[in-house]
């Protein structure tokens, strides 16, 4: 019989389920655990393989006839900004996200339920209770973070949980060479302001700041109308065939 060591991830194949991005195509999606005291070092090494974390888990697409997801990270050095995105910059001025320890607070659950009632009710993350929205910021073996993202206060300074209410939150995980956005949400009142591209914006910022090259936004895929807007942050690194390919435009 063969024998696995208990630090060797075990991957494991997800029956078909229909695909949440293409009309008609069905998705199979590999996965393994990501525990213990090696899941930092796993998760960096799977990130840069195409894989995505949700809570302990890193998964990847496995579909038979279809290559349409695509991982993407941006190249936070050389990123220039699309007048649109400077006009979104602008727009938001008046907001100040702060990174903290992943801890769930009933403030973002409120924005987060909203959100997704919003935008999201039909889907699977729909009858999401505080309860696991609070396991799925907290359910993490690396090094995980929350950005909240606050109108500014002028009677209360500029940072702190003091300095307004939350507008925007991501969770973040830290890697050996980026930021990779795990997930994000803002308050559908505020849609006009684009929180979900200053979200993304403030990221490469942040990532240039932190000395790391690149941020990962997850899959882009094409044809896929949700998933359309990663391609306009440029230059970026998209995972093909023959590995990491740049694409300036």
């Amino acid at each position: 019989m063969t024998q696995h060591s208990r630090d060797t991830p075990q991957f494991y194949l997800t029956a078909p389920s229909p695909c949440p991005y293409l009309a008609g195509k069905e998705e199979r999606k590999v996965f393994t655990h990501l525990v213990g005291d090696r899941a930092p070092g796993l998760n960096d090494l799977l990130t840069h393989g195409g894989f995505r974390r949700s809570q302990s888990i890193a998964y990847r697409p496995a579909c038979e006839a279809c290559r349409a997801c695509v991982s993407v990270r941006v190249i936070a050095e050389d990123f220039q900004p699309t007048r649109s995105m400077r006009r979104v910059a602008e727009r938001n001025a008046d907001i100040t996200g702060d990174m903290r320890d992943a801890n769930p607070t009933s403030e973002q659950y409120s924005v987060f339920r909203a959100y997704l009632d919003a935008r999201h009710h039909d889907g699977g993350m729909a009858d999401m209770t505080v309860l696991d929205y609070a396991m799925m910021i907290e359910d993490s073996h690396v090094d995980t973070r929350i950005v909240e993202y606050r109108r500014r206060d002028a009677n209360s300074g500029f940072r702190g949980r003091s300095a307004g209410t939350v507008l925007a939150v991501a969770l973040t995980d830290v890697l050996n060479d980026g930021l990779s956005m795990v997930y994000s949400f803002f308050d559908p009142v505020e849609e006009p302001r684009s929180l979900g591209t200053f979200m993304i914006l403030d990221h490469i910022a942040r990532a240039r700041r932190m000395g790391l090259p690149y941020v990962y936004l997850g899959y882009w895929v094409r044809g896929s109308r949700k998933m359309d807007y990663k391609s306009r942050f440029l230059p970026q690194e998209r995972l093909l065939s023959q590995g990491w390919l740049r694409i300036d435009g």
